[in-house]
Parts: structure tokens; sequence; C-alpha cells
């Protein structure tokens, strides 16, 4: 499957503070010029982390196209990433995990520096 869209989740908006990784460019870079949405739980999440980037993080989200969703965490990236036939950015092990299992694309961070794509 060809990524049409990326999903976010928190551990994806939160890489460009822990890294100072470009997310656009390395996107771009991947899959060139797709829409790049945000679970709105996601925000939630961010809103509530004691991280000291949490506060920039879900600044950079709202850059983004939000996707309402009443589901939470993991449920709400895999849904909308079903749903729009998208790749999801995460360096989460179990998120990894259940993508694979669906066989969603896997975007994650390789030597802190830049993105690479698992595709199935």
């Amino acid at each position: 499957m060809v990524a049409k869209a990326v999903v976010l989740d928190a551990n994806a908006l939160l890489m460009p503070f822990q890294f100072k990784l470009n997310l656009d460019i390395e996107l771009k870079r991947l899959l060139g010029e797709v829409p790049v949405f945000v679970p709105s739980s996601v925000l939630g999440e961010l809103a509530c982390l004691a991280n000291k980037n949490a506060k920039a993080a879900l600044s950079l989200a709202r850059r983004y196209r939000i996707v309402e969703t009443e589901l939470r965490g993991d449920d709400a990236v895999l849904s909308i990433a079903e749903q729009r036939s998208a790749a999801v950015l995460t360096n989460d092990k179990e998120l990894i995990g259940r993508l694979r299992e669906r066989r969603i694309p896997v975007l994650r961070m390789r030597g802190e520096r830049y993105l690479v794509l698992d595709d199935f």
C-alpha cells in the first residue's frame, strides 16, 4: 500500500523537539506532498503530558489537520490510518506491532536524524 497521507501520534509530535528533526522536510522527502492528520485525542494527550516539549508539540500539532475522534490513544491513530489509507509516524514499539499486524505502513525515526518508511 502506498501511503496517501500520514497520521502522527504524540510520540511523533515530540520528535522535532527531542531530536531537532524537521518533520515536514522528512515527510516530503519520503512521501512527497501528502496530507498530515492528528487525532483530536492526541491533542488531549499532549496537553496532559509533563514533558517539557509537550507545549511546543501541541502547537506543532495544530498546524496539521485535526481529525475529531471519540477513540483514544493508539486506537484513534489506527482507525484514522485505516480510514485514510495513511502511514503512521511513531517510534512506539507497541503501536508499531499493531500497525504491522494490519499491514499499515510505518514511518519511524532512524539514527535520531531522519525518518524511514517500513512499507508492506
